[in-house]
């Protein structure tokens, strides 16, 4: 007879998104994450496979949580611009304050993994894809409005926002990014402005 699991699977993969997201990939070990989620190391393995494996589950669970909060902003009736302007300083005001040395998870991932590891560098990108679909579609229901100055291309202003969204986390980490992160945001969102 089949021996049933002794802990929560969902519970653990969340404790491993927490400390992976804190630490880095390389910085957490097999150890560091048997005592984190409470559990045997064979039961790790048997469970989520490798540490890769596991990190890898745990960016997907990221995005599972962040991606569907940022398309409900986006995509509520009404004046589309004032949700974008008010994400993008959302986005700032994470970066700039408490917690802000975690950064993103995804844009961690990007810098930490994709330049040398496939699997991470997929879902990067598949990550990285969805914002700027997200976004895309909520500016071109903008210009739909009449909301965007005439000439703005949505698809271009989205990759714009997205590459500065994904900046600002970085920036965040440092000591003095608090200031550079909110000027950056401010002054990016005066080419949503009409003339």
């Amino acid at each position: 007879m089949a021996r049933t699991k002794e802990f929560d699977p969902d519970a653990a993969l969340q404790a491993a998104l927490e400390l992976f997201w804190q630490r880095g990939y390389e910085a957490t070990s097999m150890a560091d994450l048997v005592e984190r989620l409470g559990i045997a190391r064979a039961s790790v393995y048997a469970t989520f496979g490798s540490k890769h494996e596991l990190y890898l589950r745990a960016l997907e669970r990221y995005a599972e949580q962040t991606d569907p909060v940022l398309l409900a902003e986006l995509s509520q009736p009404g004046p589309v611009l004032p949700a974008v302007r008010a994400v993008v300083r959302r986005y700032a005001a994470e970066s700039a304050g408490r917690g802000r040395e975690r950064g993103c998870f995804v844009t961690n991932t990007a810098v930490e993994l994709a330049p040398h590891d496939s699997s991470a560098a997929r879902r990067v990108s598949a990550s990285l894809a969805h914002l700027e679909a997200v976004l895309t579609a909520a500016l071109v229901r903008a210009g739909a409005q009449g909301e965007l100055p005439a000439g703005r291309e949505p698809r271009v202003l989205a990759r714009m926002l997205m590459v500065l969204m994904q900046g600002m986390r970085v920036m965040g980490k440092t000591a003095d990014g608090a200031a550079r992160v909110g000027d950056a945001a401010e002054q990016a969102l005066t080419l949503l402005d009409r003339d």
